[in-house]
């Protein structure tokens, strides 16, 4: 498979030239795989990367370890081609359930996504957050890796301070059908409002905070109580995503158990630390304007304390963190490694994220202004089936729905992913249910097709000898997925993986234009269905490993 073949020459690659990395990458249309040393080697020898690349391609041509390999110098490039036994092994490993997942691994991850404030329900902006933490975590899975996924539970915060003081102060009755997460930001902007017209209520709320964190009974109580219900409804939401956590991890435990207080006891230690009114650490050396607050003057800690005591807990219990965070939190998240680091503890790594928003414009909880996750699943499914009846009117309705939920889910997660996370996105909900575009549902139909032409075949035989050039390139096409899982572990970028998927869909769409399938016969017929089969299951994988159905039927 191409993992094999990756080790093989960048093996050959390092032992040719002495270099530490091979510096492999994809070849394009002229090759499987290129090599991009020659430009290393020439700053060293002050000669012309051209020349050392026909230098390098020579001797690598004679490496035994290469046997099956074409090697060539295509400018200053060393581009490798891959022959027809690693064509058969690709397909071979790609027909077998479970095709993509990498050996275990020993090493314990921990990747912390969404963590939204429990004041309202999840809105479009929020579930970029879960559908980029939740494709890693999938990913991490099919990599080999012992995962948990925590979401943080901000429980002890001032937006949740306001909620309690509206559930105290005003007519906060649940209406009927009311969601629990639609219910508590109903009273959070009432309370808001309240705010605006009186700042004296400010000074309420401030108690409560100083309460909540001394471990009053009553009011420890209502936040938990608030707060619970407010993640009832967030459930609700994520399941309807495909979005799950193993854990939630709530702020308050990290006052209950002492970390935070040990950790506001070491950060008074360091030499950045300015401890007056309020203690906080000048990072200023380390390029930071501002002063990083940990506690206020009234003896309260702030989030930044909590967070740090809980990625401290972290630290202990994994080897390796993960936090996927908005980029309103990129200083906080800088700062929040910087410190940890001058404590001596391990900083998580973060993946930072542009935010996500409709046409409609851009959203606000405590404005009142958003469109939730829960409006969007009901808008996109609605149209989703529309466009289902359209297609296939003589399926009952239960069926067009089921098959309507999953090309929802499709278009909305796909939509969300494919683009890089440092770049914004406005969700598009023609192109996103676009079935014959570069769209989740478009993926989710070619495999489909796939499943279809095999019910229709019937019983064959596997045959691996590919001949023509659209059978080799898609099964080269398919042999990339295991590498694919390792770039997306690596680089932390889940929307190189959505890519793949729609390359391979493009792939197999032109194969089966172009090469006749059920029409063949004999061995023709057998080795290209079972490249249909092995497509099928690499685009189910794919599907899947997105957190989207592979459906077999649209």
């Amino acid at each position: 498979m191409l993992h094999k073949a990756y080790e093989t020459i960048g093996n050959a690659l390092k032992q040719q030239t002495g270099l530490p990395e091979a510096q492999l990458i994809d070849g394009g249309e002229h090759a499987d795989l290129a090599s991009t040393v020659a430009f290393s080697i020439a700053k060293e020898k002050r000669q012309a990367p051209v020349k050392i690349a026909q230098e390098l391609a020579i001797e690598l041509a004679k490496n035994p370890q290469l046997a099956g390999i074409t090697v060539e110098a295509k400018g200053p490039y060393i581009n490798f081609i891959l022959g027809k036994e690693f064509v058969t092994e690709a397909v071979k490993a790609a027909v077998k359930p479970g095709y993509g997942a990498l050996p275990r691994k020993a090493t314990r991850v921990v990747l912390e996504h969404t963590s939204a404030n429990p004041n309202g329900p999840l809105h479009v902006g929020h579930i970029r957050n879960s559908i980029i933490g939740d494709t890693l975590a999938r990913a991490f899975r099919k990599a080999g890796y012992p995962l948990e996924v925590q979401y943080y539970v901000n429980d002890m915060g001032r937006q949740i301070a306001i909620v309690v003081w509206g559930f105290d102060n005003l007519d906060s009755t649940q209406q009927p059908g009311e969601k629990e997460d639609a219910h508590i930001a109903r009273v959070y902007i009432a309370a808001n409002r309240e705010i605006e017209n009186d700042p004296g209520i400010t000074q309420q709320v401030n108690i409560l905070m100083q309460l909540v964190e001394n471990g009053d009974p009553a009011t420890v109580k209502k936040f938990r109580r608030e707060v619970s219900r407010c993640l009832d409804g967030f459930k609700v939401t994520m399941k309807n995503l495909n979005v799950a956590h193993d854990r939630f991890v709530w702020e308050s435990d990290f006052i209950r158990n002492g970390y935070t207080e040990r950790i506001i006891n070491r950060i008074r230690k360091l030499p950045q630390a300015v401890d007056d009114e309020t203690l906080a650490l000048d990072l200023s050396e380390y390029g930071f304007e501002n002063k990083y607050v940990i506690r206020r003057s009234d003896g309260t800690s702030v989030y930044a304390a909590r967070d740090l005591a809980f990625h401290t807990w972290k630290a202990a219990n994994f080897d390796r963190m993960i936090d996927v965070l908005g980029a309103d939190h990129k200083l906080i998240g800088s700062q929040l490694q910087c410190t940890l680091r001058l404590l001596g503890e391990k900083a998580p790594e973060i993946v930072t994220f542009e935010f996500v928003s409709l046409p409609e414009g851009s959203m606000s909880t405590r404005a009142g202004k958003f469109v939730s996750a829960d409006d969007l699943i009901t808008e996109i499914t609605k149209r989703a089936l529309n466009e289902v009846t359209t297609r296939r009117p003589e399926l009952d309705e239960e069926t067009r729905l089921s098959i309507a939920k999953s090309v929802g889910l499709a278009a909305i997660r796909y939509d969300i992913v494919k683009v890089s996370p440092e770049k914004s996105t406005v969700f598009d909900w023609k192109e996103a249910l676009d079935f014959e575009r570069q769209s989740g549902p478009y993926i989710q139909y070619a495999h489909a097709r796939a499943c279809t032409l095999l019910e229709k075949a019937g019983t064959f035989t596997e045959c691996y000898e590919l001949e023509t050039e659209q059978e080799i390139r898609l099964a080269k096409q398919i042999a990339k997925f295991p590498v694919i899982i390792d770039k997306v572990i690596a680089e932390l970028r889940p929307h190189i993986l959505a890519t793949y998927a729609r390359e391979l869909a493009d792939t197999f769409n032109t194969f089966y234009h172009f090469e006749p399938v059920l029409k063949s016969e004999g061995k023709v017929r057998d080795r290209r269905l079972t490249l249909v089969r092995a497509a099928q299951n690499t685009l189910k994988e794919s599907l899947e490993t997105l957190g989207i159905d592979a459906i077999r039927s649209m």
